[in-house]
């Protein structure tokens, strides 16, 4: 695994590089005329509709959590809303709202490499011929994200909306429905965006990660993206390391193995018990013989997700952090359905017995039975990863399980956030 790292800023003045990157390549808080320097002026003279094929060919997929084809994505939204409906013409937001609590790569993006991310929505926006362009940001970030439009003659159509600090603040109905309404919840998720989404208009939403790489690709072109990567991950990705060990981001290429990763971000691999992958709604995995990869089979390959790594001590308890996780995940509920708010409090509950001492040994089926019954029945998604987070820790803690059933577990609780 050829890792291209950076560490996270803790704060901007810690932030540096190392070895060959390609997202932070112009430096810390690059201004436009050091991005220009580094990757020369954006022209969008020739971007039209022909660029959704070089993203075909290029296999870039979404780095936001749900890895969905990137060209099908702009070709659903862009098709037959030419530029003669005007009525009709789409919107493209860049989502950069960030609400999973372990993920700060989005955040790293925006502060040191603004304008990377601004070609790219523009380059999108020309693609499908958009008559509006929104960054959606965290308070985080925003100011960085306005100093760098505020830089350029390029932006006019460009409007920086603030995205509020909650879980599902970035889940990409809720975007719409901030940037249209001021309600940062999701709509129903049988509705189609790319028919309408921002105030009734076909809507593409692109995370800000795969914006920058989308930037890069117009440059360089799809051969060059796949350089990096294998063939079922080309390109590189950006992922949130924390937990034992520094918090840094490292952009690492895809199809790397995670016993890699973590050993070039300085992890005593000697001392992990478990790794986090994907996020609040990603999975718990043991050992570190796993590649991170979108597709592959479910034994080799764990999907990135939101590009979280968190790293948990094997002096520290599974069972307890996830119950930590829960409590959170059941409080960021949208309370627009029955899963959502009574389904993942339940959950809550029965974790935090087996977590600290019930030593009822209902509680797994139990848990195990509410999990099914949230998953698939949500009126968005956040009910589905929940289960998915729940099911793979009780997988992957399974001895801890016994241990806690007859009140044998020595380990500390650990802190996930």
């Amino acid at each position: 695994m050829n890792a291209l790292e950076t560490t996270m800023p803790a704060a901007e003045e810690s932030w540096g590089t190392e070895g060959n990157l390609q997202l932070f390549a112009a430096g810390a808080n690059a201004d436009l005329a050091s991005h220009e320097l580094t990757f020369g002026a954006l022209s969008l003279d020739r971007v039209d509709a022909n660029f959704i094929s070089v993203l075909e060919q290029s296999g870039l997929t979404g780095r936001g959590g749900a890895a969905f084809s990137s060209w099908r994505k702009l070709a659903a939204t862009g098709q037959g809303h030419g530029p003669a409906l005007l009525a009709a013409r789409p919107v493209v937001v860049a989502n950069g709202a960030e609400g999973e609590p372990l993920s700060f790569k989005d955040k790293t993006l925006l502060i040191h490499a603004p304008h990377l991310v601004i070609d790219g929505l523009l380059i999108a926006g020309a693609a499908v011929s958009a008559s509006q362009v929104y960054l959606y940001t965290t308070p985080a970030a925003k100011k960085s994200v306005e100093l760098a439009v505020a830089e350029r003659r390029d932006t006019r159509k460009v409007k920086v909306v603030e995205a509020p600090e909650t879980f599902i603040a970035g889940e990409a109905s809720a975007v719409v429905n901030s940037i249209t309404n001021g309600i940062a919840l999701p709509l129903d998720k049988r509705r189609r965006l790319s028919e309408s989404g921002v105030k009734g208009r076909p809507t593409l939403v692109l995370n800000v990660e795969t914006l920058a790489h989308v930037a890069l690709i117009a440059r360089h072109g799809a051969g060059w993206f796949r350089t990096a990567g294998s063939d079922r991950d080309p390109g590189t990705r950006l992922v949130s390391v924390s937990g034992h060990g520094a918090e840094q981001v490292l952009e690492v290429e895809g199809d790397a193995s995670l016993f890699g990763i973590l050993a070039s971000s300085g992890v005593d691999l000697s001392e992990v018990g478990a790794v986090l992958v994907g996020g609040y709604h990603g999975q718990w995995v043991r050992p570190l013989g796993y590649r991170l990869s979108p597709s592959g089979p479910g034994n080799h390959v764990v999907r990135p997700g939101a590009g979280v790594l968190h790293v948990l001590a094997a002096s520290e308890c599974g069972l307890a952090a996830t119950a930590g996780i829960l409590n959170y995940l059941a409080g960021e509920s949208a309370k627009q359905c029955g899963p959502c708010m009574f389904g993942l409090p339940a959950m809550a509950r029965v974790m935090n017995a087996i977590a600290y001492g019930d030593p009822d040994p209902r509680l797994v089926q139990e848990l195990e039975r509410l999990g099914n019954l949230v998953g698939g029945r949500g009126a968005c998604h956040h009910p589905d990863g929940t289960a998915r987070l729940v099911a793979s820790a009780l997988e992957t803690f399974s001895d801890d399980v016994g241990a806690h059933l007859v009140g044998t577990c020595t380990r500390k609780s650990g802190r996930t956030a």
